[in-house]
């Protein structure tokens, strides 16, 4: 055997031990920024992350825009069934998923993230221009594609960069406000496409163009603004052994081989994310509930997001900061909870009111979710691995959405779109299950 292979082999039999232990103490054992690189702050929090939320910021508004009316102009304008929507929505969604294990996996074997990052953003930019100009099924669904593409090459880096410089202790606060921008996009995204359409007169090619203007200033931002950080130098300078874990992490460079450093912790997350995902279909079944049983004007179809946003925004940063000081496996649970809560108010709701407390519901869940899956990630994952952490992470909930939606779709086309949620809430009711287990065998132990 070469003498590298057995430097390798002999320094991953002495440093297992270790590696287990770097993996289970997570934010207290996690990389930092050198001390010779001073990160520049906003209330404790990196600018680079708040770069970040600001970009975030305007390509969901953008997205909520044009997504807001792409389902109903496929239904209403191009007359598809629900049956196509939810198996274009699932293929759209796992192309977006399979994307983001894929640029985990290179931003890792190339130390860089943020070139990753201009390519993705490009295609979403260009996608809601070819959105601006289909006027066939198959078009839309080609800038459905190049939308949800982009959006896969970028997220995976994007993540991995907010972990990578994020103060210690504040992990699930700098995630949260990240979020956080992210739904307040979403919310004036919302306001914004029903603005649009009244002042094109319905016209939905005329809204998907003007979708198109905040990607283009937030490609701007991450081209000539946006630093990525530099190199991870050493561990946490917190603890005496700080030349050792240095040494250990130089030893765990990206490899395949090497995914099983990512430790036993990280697959129980990914296994409670697989069952959890598997209840959350698309909200474009959200959408087309609402317009079908409530609210039959495409004008105020927004409305949906601007509400579910609003219930995101909400929660995400105060829960990332409560996640911080609690054990975020219990905080998962009661995002769970609200999820099923949420499925029950649609699927009984009588009236509007009612409709829009489920969204909001849905909402809440979403932020508090992402949230706690994120941070999860990046605190039980070392440096080194966790774009491919997050990559795997986004691999699985390709399968579990494509499933979720393609099963939505056929519940919907053979009852109709409230009984989707009824659907939802049995699987989100069997995570909550699954989350208990988890949490009595300590496999997702409190935080250190």
């Amino acid at each position: 055997m070469p003498k590298q292979d057995n430097s390798l082999s002999q320094c991953q039999a002495n440093n297992e031990t270790e590696f287990n232990r770097l993996i289970s103490n997570r934010a207290s054992k996690r990389a930092t920024i050198s001390t010779e690189t001073p990160v520049k702050t906003i209330l404790g929090i990196p600018i680079t992350v708040w770069q970040i939320g600001l970009m975030m910021f305007l390509m969901n508004l953008s997205y909520v825009i044009a997504y807001s009316f792409s389902g109903l102009y496929i239904k209403n304008i191009l007359g598809a069934t629900a049956l196509s929507i939810g198996i274009l929505e699932g293929l759209c969604e796992t192309v977006s998923y399979l994307m983001k294990l894929c640029s985990g996996v290179i931003s890792d074997w190339m130390g860089k993230r943020k070139a990753i990052m201009i390519f993705g953003y490009s295609f979403s930019v260009v996608s809601k221009i070819m959105l601006g100009l289909s006027s066939t099924f198959g078009l839309v669904f080609t800038a459905k594609v190049f939308e949800r593409f982009g959006n896969g090459m970028q997220a995976s880096p994007r993540d991995a960069i907010v972990a990578d410089i994020a103060p210690h202790g504040k992990i699930g606060a700098s995630y949260g406000l990240k979020r956080s921008l992210a739904h307040t996009g979403s919310v004036l995204g919302g306001l914004s496409g029903i603005l649009a359409m009244k002042l094109t007169n319905g016209n939905f090619q005329h809204v998907f163009m003007i979708a198109a203007c905040p990607a283009v200033i937030a490609f701007i931002i991450l081209v000539f603004f946006l630093k990525e950080p530099k190199k991870l130098k050493n561990q946490d300078s917190s603890t005496q052994n700080t030349t050792e874990q240095t040494n250990q992490t130089k030893d765990v460079k990206f490899s395949l081989k090497n995914i099983k450093y990512l430790g036993k912790t990280f697959w129980s997350i990914i296994l409670i994310n697989i069952i959890f995902m598997l209840s959350r279909m698309d909200e474009q079944f959200l959408i087309l509930n609402y317009n079908e049983n409530f609210v039959h004007d495409v004008f105020l179809a927004p409305t949906v997001m601007i509400i579910m946003n609003i219930g995101a925004l909400s929660a995400s940063y105060p829960c990332g900061r409560i996640g911080d000081k609690m054990n975020r496996a219990k905080l998962l649970l009661i995002g769970v909870f609200v999820l099923v809560m949420s499925d029950l108010l649609m699927y009984t709701a009588s009236s509007t009111f009612m409709m829009y407390c489920g969204i909001l519901l849905w909402g809440v869940q979403t932020g508090v979710s992402q949230n706690v899956f994120y941070s999860l990630i990046a605190e039980n994952v070392i440096s080194s691995l966790r774009g491919t952490a997050l990559g795997i992470y986004w691999l699985t909930n390709a399968f579990a959405v494509f499933l979720a939606n393609f099963i939505a779709g056929h519940v919907a086309h053979w009852f109709n779109y409230r009984t989707v949620f009824l659907s939802s809430g049995i699987v989100a009711t069997i995570t909550i299950f699954a989350l208990i287990w988890v949490i009595s065998k300590d496999r997702i132990a409190k935080k250190m």
